[in-house]
């Protein structure tokens, strides 16, 4: 719940609004599992409270460990279902890529959450229990909406989890914190534009309209130009980033005609590209990444002006990429 829904919960259990602003400081700032814990609130209130809420937070039922640190969860959801967290250290910095629903309508080509077709959307209990139950949480410094399923197809889930992650009330992390994905959605990306000022990072993976549709077929719905034209009414000159996310695929879309492409694009957007090495996954028959390819790339962006890095492979001995663990834990039920 986020304050407002905290103060208007307790007024409805006849307790002044001031309680809902001691849950939410136990809850967010405190992090208690119980609300027997919440030892400010009378003992009645906290009895009357029992009657009607549970904190709801769930403990991971399983992990992966890999040997660079990276720890893969599997989450329960409140109706059963599964989801996959990954948690990143990298020296003082950690980074949890959390999941926003159970599979994915999105279909593309190269992920495996998308093999699983789409089981449901996360409330934003279930998304923020990924953060709230994680046992590196204070080692947190930033979360990415890169796990499983597309943020903006569960846009109204995202935006009061990043509102209770952002609010004075809640986490009180700065919005700078936060990057959410996105493959795009007409309507959906706008809004989130709008009404948000966490970072945002456009799964490109290629910048030509038949290719990224083979690739992604919300091509077919929203274009990388039309996304890159929404993305140029907005301003990333000062604290928010725009980035783009570019899956290299060997001899398939790592190619210089590729990279003016890109340089044409992006034009007029302050932003960074990340190219993201491929590695297989069972039943996707693309090919993996070449370093010198994806290098060649790297540079010829950056000396046209796009400010470009790719990004370092993690969890690669525990299968980090999303998807893998929880259709592994399904396919055993």
């Amino acid at each position: 719940m986020t304050a407002g829904e905290l103060k208007d919960a307790v007024r409805q259990l006849g307790m002044p609004a001031f309680t809902g602003g001691q849950i939410g400081r136990w809850l967010y700032q405190q992090h208690v599992a119980t609300i027997d814990e919440m030892t400010n609130i009378s003992k009645l209130n906290r009895e009357r409270l029992k009657e009607h809420y549970t904190v709801g937070a769930m403990p991971p039922l399983s992990c992966q460990r890999s040997e660079d640190g990276t720890v893969k969860y599997l989450f329960p959801t409140a109706n059963g279902k599964y989801v996959e967290t990954v948690f990143i250290p990298d020296g003082e910095r950690g980074t949890l890529c959390v999941s926003c629903q159970v599979g994915c309508k999105m279909n593309c080509l190269f992920c495996q959450t998308g093999k699983q077709g789409w089981e449901g959307d996360l409330t934003a209990a279930d998304i923020l229990n990924q953060i709230y139950a994680l046992p590196e949480r204070e080692r947190l410094t930033n979360v990415v909406f890169m796990g499983q399923g597309e943020p903006m197809d569960n846009l109204d889930a995202v935006l009061r989890a990043t509102e209770v992650l952002t609010a004075d009330d809640g986490y009180q992390w700065s919005p700078k914190r936060i990057t959410v994905s996105s493959v795009g959605i007409k309507g959906k990306l706008k809004r989130f534009l709008d009404e948000s000022t966490c970072h945002v990072a456009i799964s490109m993976h290629s910048p030509l309209h038949e290719q990224r549709r083979m690739l992604m077929p919300a091509e077919g719905q929203m274009t990388i130009e039309e996304v890159v034209g929404l993305l140029r009414e907005y301003d990333f000159t000062h604290q928010r980033r725009c980035s783009f996310e570019y899956i290299c695929f060997g001899g398939l879309n790592d190619t210089l005609a590729h990279g003016r492409e890109i340089v044409r694009l992006v034009k007029g957007v302050e932003c960074r590209v990340n190219l993201i090495r491929f590695h297989p996954i069972p039943g996707v028959d693309l090919p993996g990444a070449d370093e010198q390819r994806m290098e060649r790339l790297r540079d010829y962006l950056t000396q046209h002006g796009v400010f470009t890095t790719i990004r370092a492979s993690r969890g690669q001995d525990i299968f980090a990429a999303c998807g893998l663990l929880s259709t592994a834990h399904k396919n055993k039920e």
